[in-house]
């Protein structure tokens, strides 16, 4: 897919423009912050909720019987690691989308000249978009938490789930400035699989220390040059 690899290399070219240099590691710090300094006043509450949640339960009593109450304490934590996982990721691509995003969609723009603002996108759009994006995402993950388990599960679930994320969230806000509410339509219509495939390439990288502290800045850019490169073709086509 030509125009996937076209996207991605325009993104990373942009990464060293003035204009997503002031933003670029922004987001993800911000939300690395705010995370680790909750998880540091509420590890025990967050803790004592899941013993909570799962006391008398067989499983527990026969632990319990075993001695080997060890297991619920280690599972306690790993469950809270793997939902702080997806809180984080979601922190810093919002973060990306109310901060970055008009920087990043000027900045990849400029490669389009002469591309017609048509703002079929608004605020309450963008809002609604997000809002549904997260909530199917955070359902996704915690109703596949158990296939973790699987150790396959562990690597391929959460690239997937982000991928959706990705995909749903940052298309709109790439378009929302240029294309019409019928361009957004039919763009979305016509290269859900390949807004996928994008959203799934560039998902690990959250997943990569110090790579990760640009991913979001970066999975921005790349869909607003592979969104904004279909509207134009979109108009050239007629």
């Amino acid at each position: 897919m030509p125009s996937l690899f076209t996207a991605l290399a325009r993104a990373m070219r942009d990464l060293a423009k003035p204009g997503i240099l002031a933003v670029l590691f922004l987001p993800m710090l911000i939300a690395i912050v705010l995370w680790s300094a909750l998880a540091f006043f509420f590890w025990d509450a967050w803790t004592g909720a899941f013993r909570t949640l799962v006391e008398g339960t067989w499983i527990v009593r026969w632990l319990a019987a075993q001695g080997a109450t060890w297991v619920l304490e280690t599972l306690g934590v790993v469950m809270i690691i793997a939902l702080l996982l997806p809180a984080t990721l979601i922190t810093a691509m919002l973060i990306t989308e109310l901060v970055a995003m008009p920087a990043v969609v000027s900045v990849a723009a400029r490669s389009y000249a002469g591309l017609e603002k048509r703002n079929g996108g608004t605020v309450l759009g963008s809002i609604s978009n997000a809002t549904l994006a997260v909530a199917i995402f955070a359902l996704l993950w915690i109703v596949t938490l158990p296939l973790w388990l699987t150790g396959i599960g562990a690597l391929v679930l959460p690239a997937l789930n982000s991928a959706y994320l990705n995909q749903r969230l940052f298309r709109y806000d790439a378009l929302a400035e240029h294309a019409s509410r019928e361009e957004y339509a039919r763009i979305v219509a016509a290269r859900k699989l390949r807004l996928y495939a994008l959203g799934l390439v560039l998902a690990p990288l959250y997943f990569v220390p110090l790579v990760n502290l640009a991913a979001p800045v970066l999975t921005g850019l790349a869909f607003a040059h592979f969104c904004l490169a279909e509207l134009a073709r979109l108009r050239t086509s007629g």
